[in-house]
């Protein structure tokens, strides 16, 4: 089985180390628009099934010449070129794993396409999206009637520092459009768009975190997948007290307006001056980070109002010095490229990972997560 991942960025990397070291795969290729990461990327990598490839990745023709006779890909680029590496796959027959889950009804709109070609496209596959997806489908299966399910995850600094107490583990663009989209999420069963930066909510996790806040961000693919199973469902992202209530006001300002303005006759979008700005302040003075994630899910169980709860809190991996936020990304979509190889996923079409990890196949993926070294940890509770 041979397996091709696009971009070896951190989180690139480490799918590539990861997906390297599993039996019945053959071999692996990292494709990179950069001499200098692939060279970073196998150095890292020190496995003889990997070879690297220097390959535009800016267009669907460059992304689909380069998927040829690839068995899977594992997609880990930007946003912006998530759509077009869906439709590359799909013309290439090549199976995809993306780690991208924004603009989910468009993607929805290729599973005919992605049938007809024989392929699986799973996008939003890494720790949110991605993970939190499946533990909110697995607990709304458990329920006989799901009233809600909430998806709480972020990831933040070991050691924070004012003034925002956040730091970037990729990309800013990223970031920013979390901040700035309006939050899908699912209220009496309908599909619902929220403002952005809203719901803030205290929340608090075991010690060293403690205490946090969060506000509701896109539910992406969850939303349009679950929304007939669930009464309520939102995602929330984790940080720091005081990030949000800063970021709120830049947004409230303008700071993060995408209309170009002219400021001494040079054109900008505010923006772009924004991140331009805030990339150095989002640094931080350690790569040690956190991953903390709760998934909640609520009704009732046997005629008992009944309440499920994932959580997991993850810390910067010193044996494979990469951060937590990278680990928890790449692993799941490294083990969705070893299912999908080994054949013990068979379905075809866009279908996001909430659709194929439950049931029969959820402890399976879990324990192999473990075994890769990311723990969650689950409580039952049931009120009479």
């Amino acid at each position: 089985m041979h397996i091709v991942i696009l971009g070896t960025g951190m989180i690139g990397t480490t799918v590539v180390c990861e997906i390297a070291k599993f039996n019945g795969i053959d071999s692996v290729t990292a494709v990179d628009g950069r001499q200098e990461s692939i060279d970073k990327c196998l150095t890292i990598a020190k496995n003889p099934k990997v070879v690297g490839k220097v390959a535009s990745l800016e267009t669907e023709e460059d992304i689909a010449n380069v998927l040829k006779g690839a068995d899977v890909a594992v997609a880990c680029l930007p946003h912006s070129l998530s759509l077009l590496t869906i439709k590359a796959a799909i013309a290439s027959k090549c199976h995809l794993v993306d780690l991208v889950g924004s603009r989910f009804h468009e993607k929805r709109a290729l599973h005919k396409e992605a049938q007809e070609a024989g392929v699986i496209i799973v996008p939003g596959c890494g720790v949110a999206p991605g993970i939190t997806n499946f533990l909110a489908a697995q607990g709304i299966e458990m329920l006989d009637e799901a009233e809600e399910a909430v998806m709480i995850c972020g990831g933040i600094p070991r050691h924070p520092i004012p003034p925002l107490w956040y730091q970037v583990v990729f990309r800013l663009e990223s970031v920013l459009g979390l901040y700035t989209k309006p939050a899908l999420a699912v209220e009496n069963g309908g599909l619902v768009q929220l403002l952005p930066l809203t719901g803030l909510e205290k929340i608090t996790f075991p010690e060293p975190v403690g205490v946090c806040e969060s506000v509701i961000t896109d539910a992406h693919s969850t939303a349009y997948i679950l929304k007939d199973k669930v009464k309520h469902l939102y995602e929330r992202t984790v940080r720091y007290p005081g990030h949000w209530q800063q970021m709120n006001v830049l947004s409230e300002l303008g700071f993060f307006d995408n209309d170009a303005i002219s400021v001494d006759g040079v054109r900008i979008t505010p923006r772009a001056f924004t991140e331009k700005i805030l990339a150095p302040k989002m640094v931080g003075n350690s790569n040690e980070d956190i991953t903390v994630l709760r998934v909640e899910v609520s009704g009732m169980k046997d005629g008992k109002s009944t309440k499920y709860t994932w959580e997991m809190v993850d810390f910067y991996d010193h044996g494979r010095n990469i951060t937590s936020m990278a680990k928890t990304t790449a692993i799941p979509a490294a083990l969705m490229a070893k299912w999908i190889a080994m054949k013990n996923i068979t379905e075809t079409g866009v279908i996001p990972i909430e659709s194929i990890i439950v049931r029969e196949r959820f402890e399976p993926f879990i324990e192999e997560m473990k075994s890769l070294g990311i723990t969650i940890e689950f409580n039952e509770a049931v009120f009479e």
